[in-house]
């Protein structure tokens, strides 16, 4: 029995790459999905290519959104919600690099619309469904994170900080909705082969640095992590294999995801899987303890 049966989701950035394998994935296991992108040509022939997936009694339907613009997103829920009986899965996938190079030289307003795109393109479709899901009193909300959450990313500052930004985010709002039974994870999938990739090689050393191109260029030629990786976790957290599992950040290709319903007590008690400060007795050490 698919584990998605009568399930809708909304996902954005869905017109390539993890977004759309997830929406792909959430239709073989029996959803219906509303995605969005902000090239409509390209998210028209996504839904096509996608739309076989589609059994009897299920649904894809595609609307063009800029994620990080509140009346775009108002329209987009709107929209969604009428095409399609309910929503009970947000899958906010849209994001961008943005610009690269040292902080000093990057354009402004390239760095801005960068935050805009990766935060406010996580905040806004929550906020604009929340009152559905809460309505529902059950939800899911997955947020795409990565590297750039858990690590310093020189010469990509936009993107590290919002990473960082959309992780805080979900571990609050998880807080905030659970008593609505509402679940908020994040994803890290791991180092795709995707045009963000590209984005990377094209740049170059002297932009992104060379050990960060270097790393990137072996990536590309050993194939990077395979997109259902990620998917598939989207697909977990989605299902209700998942309930009450909410506020953590967990890794697609380093987690054993696949049983962690196993570990929901050590988890609800616990800060695994989150962003916290690390003090000197975390790493053995006695200086700083009063």
């Amino acid at each position: 029995m698919t584990v998605l049966a009568g399930r809708a989701a909304l996902i954005t950035g869905a017109s390539q790459g993890l977004g759309k394998e997830i929406a792909a994935a959430y239709l073989r296991e029996g959803a219906s999905v509303a995605v969005c992108a902000r090239d409509a040509a390209m998210l028209e022939a996504t839904r096509a290519e996608l739309a076989p997936l589609a059994t009897a009694g299920q649904t894809i339907v595609a609307f063009p959104c800029d994620v990080s613009r509140p009346d775009d997103v108002a329209r987009l829920v709107e929209a969604s919600l009428a095409a399609l009986p309910h929503i009970d899965i947000l899958v906010n996938c849209a994001g961008v690099y943005g610009p690269k190079g040292p902080i000093d030289d990057n354009d402004w307003d390239a760095w801005v619309s960068a935050l805009a795109i990766n935060i406010h393109g996580s905040v806004l479709p929550c906020r604009a469904l929340l009152p559905h899901l809460k309505a529902k009193s059950y939800g899911k909300i997955i947020q795409l994170s990565g590297g750039g959450a858990t690590n310093p990313l020189p010469r990509l500052s936009a993107y590290a900080t919002s990473k960082a930004a959309v992780v805080r985010f979900a571990e609050t709002l998880a807080h905030e909705v659970a008593s609505h039974h509402i679940d908020v994870n994040c994803i890290a999938p791991g180092a795709l082969n995707t045009r963000m990739l590209d984005e990377i090689l094209d740049a170059g050393p002297d932009v992104v640095g060379k050990d960060f191109y270097e790393r990137s260029l072996k990536q590309k030629q050993q194939g990077g992590v395979p997109l259902d990786k990620g998917a598939q976790l989207a697909v977990y957290l989605a299902s209700p294999a998942s309930d009450g599992i909410t506020g953590r950040l967990i890794s697609a290709v380093w987690d054993p995801w696949p049983e962690l319903a196993t570990h929901a007590d050590d988890l609800a008690a616990s800060d695994i899987y989150t962003l916290r400060r690390i003090v000197p007795k975390d790493r053995g050490k006695v200086w700083g303890d009063k």
